[in-house]
């Protein structure tokens, strides 16, 4: 890089301006960096228990189905599950972590009621109505889970970007304008001495 610098001193002043600038973004990148590990060392703890979680949540849905279709039948069942009046919906925003853009997911009718499932008093059954309360919890896990899940994946692309620019500019960008900025101050000095010698010897003659 220094083969390719005009050892002036309009260019050492632009040289050390630049590498100010780059040495400011370099410690912001740092924070970033730093900021995105807190952010994803969070999240993962809390994946892992959400994930726990939801297999303790499926088990006990599991348990619940099976116990009202030996119950009230299968059948039973089916025509509870086809009579519910709201289908579960989700919607997925837009939210920002430090810069990255993740997915923030909000559900409706994941978990419902007795009155919001429309299959009244007469209709249904203690067991139906405690494996449907099993599955809305059960739908909340897995939708929850899957936004933490993606929030975590983006995350870590986030990092792994941030670390390969900290990187170039802490090994490659910035020691390489350091050597050009040693280059030209020595050169310059180098010229200094020159033609203080040149002057000497005009003097003398």
């Amino acid at each position: 890089m220094a083969l390719d610098i005009k050892p002036t001193r309009s260019e050492l002043i632009n040289l050390k301006r630049r590498i100010k600038q780059t040495e400011n973004g370099y410690n912001l990148l740092k924070l970033k960096r730093d900021g995105l590990f807190y952010e994803f060392r969070v999240l993962l703890s809390e994946m892992i228990a959400a994930k726990q979680a939801l297999v303790a949540t499926y088990i006990e849905a599991k348990q619940a189905i099976n116990l009202a279709s030996s119950i009230e039948g299968g059948l039973a069942v089916k025509s509870a599950a086809i009579a519910v009046a709201q289908s579960p919906e989700v919607e997925v925003i837009r939210h920002n972590i430090m810069g990255v853009v993740v997915p923030k997911v909000e559900g409706k009718y994941l978990s419902q009621s007795l009155q919001e499932r429309g299959l009244g008093l007469i209709g249904g059954s203690p067991y139906l109505d405690e494996a449907a309360d099993s599955y809305g919890t059960l739908i909340e896990s897995i939708v929850k889970a899957a936004e933490m899940e993606s929030t975590l994946k983006r995350l870590l692309v986030e990092i792994e970007a941030t670390k390969r620019r900290v990187n170039a500019l802490e090994f490659k960008v910035i020691p390489e304008m350091l050597e050009a900025q040693s280059f030209i101050q020595l050169r310059l000095e180098e010229m200094e001495r020159e033609e203080t010698f040149r002057l000497k010897r005009f003097k003398n003659k």
